[in-house]
């Protein structure tokens, strides 16, 4: 089957979740997939080996300030024409297949070409009842027509009683030894003259902190890390706690590793308010409104580990989507069997599915 699989390049999460789709297409040899990523300048993207000579678009992306979305500087720096352009040049012609994780330019040329277009993420969770803050008429219409599918994949933490899928936790199964005084820091969307203020309050810890550096370097208890693919899941493993914003997919690898998880969401973005609310409901972290060095410490002396396990997501998608039977009952099925394989000794009844159906 050949398949044209397009990825959000906004975030990192989506890309993190490709690389698992894309070690499960590549054990596979009846799948012939094509890349096409979109959302961030190509020189930015790193760590893509497993995404062969993959295409890059400029697509659709959002624009923040220091915690908070900015309306007027998103809407200046997306060029509608050029997406509509990028749309129509796209064939698909010869795809049996086009899967998208929320990526508009792939979505749309399959619809447009009256191909079959499935959505793997966390975006199609939306489509269902599930925990929501910031939400408006005007955020839910973009979450639905962003990226239009068939029929989505939508991942979650829980499944809400809908066919939404468990997450993509591509983590390392080798065991390592925690050390407690280490938390792992990926705050992308704060300033980080505001982030470092906060961490340097805090004292018996030391944190390790991923974002644009241009080298690793050390300041008093902070330990400074450009973004590495590599590095980050060598700490990852090894750290006690993530402090993070409130994207879907380092969530769900702290919570398969049993990392304590505090997350600080953007503001004025539906999808991580809506995490952030998730994760309390579910009990499965904390949440900070803003930076602020006295809710870190007190996270940090409360907050109980969580550890789930997670089935093999990804290989379990790749096999339903290469079966080629794209309906209501197999996702269903697909749910059902994959829920079945979650389980943490935590909290009780997490992954009961009686109440599971079609909706």
């Amino acid at each position: 089957m050949k398949i044209l699989y397009g990825v959000q390049g906004t975030g990192n999460g989506h890309i993190t979740r490709a690389r698992a789709m894309a070690k499960a297409f590549a054990a596979r040899p009846d799948a012939e997939v094509d890349y096409v990523f979109s959302g961030r300048d190509k020189h930015k993207y790193f760590d893509m080996d497993p995404f062969g000579d993959y295409a890059s678009f400029r697509g659709l992306t959002f624009r923040h300030k220091a915690g908070k979305i900015s309306p007027t500087a998103t809407i200046k720096s997306n060029k509608l024409l050029r997406l509509l352009q990028d749309v129509k040049n796209l064939s698909v012609a010869d795809y049996d297949l086009v899967v998208t994780d929320f990526e508009p330019i792939t979505a749309w040329a399959g619809k447009l070409a009256r191909k079959p277009v499935i959505g793997v993420g966390h975006q199609y969770a939306f489509r269902h009842k599930i925990p929501k803050k910031g939400d408006s008429w005007a955020a839910n219409t973009v979450m639905n027509m962003f990226a239009p599918v068939s029929l989505g994949l939508g991942l979650h933490w829980h499944h809400f009683g809908a066919p939404i899928l468990p997450p993509i936790a591509d983590t390392n199964d080798a065991d390592q030894e925690i050390e407690p005084d280490k938390i792992l820091v990926y705050l992308g969307f704060e300033a980080p003259d505001k982030v470092i203020d906060m961490l340097s309050q805090i004292s018996g810890y030391r944190f390790f902190y991923y974002g644009e550096f241009e080298k690793a370097h050390t300041q008093g208890s902070i330990h400074f890390r450009p973004l590495s693919r590599d590095g980050f899941q060598r700490d990852l493993a090894t750290a006690s706690g993530v402090i993070c914003n409130a994207g879907f997919e380092l969530a769900s690898e702290a919570l398969e590793l049993g990392k304590k998880l505090l997350v600080k969401p953007l503001f004025g973005q539906m999808e991580q308010l809506s995490n952030a609310q998730a994760l309390k409901e579910l009990q499965l972290g904390s949440v900070m409104q803003k930076l602020d060095a006295s809710v870190v410490e007190d996270w940090l002396a409360n907050q109980p580990n969580v550890k789930i396990h997670y089935p093999n997501v990804a290989g379990a998608i790749v096999n339903w989507l290469l079966n080629g039977e794209w309906t209501d009952a197999t996702r269903l099925e697909l749910c059902q069997m994959l829920w079945s394989g979650v389980h943490t000794a935590d909290i009780d009844n997490y992954s009961k599915i009686e109440q599971l159906a079609v909706g």
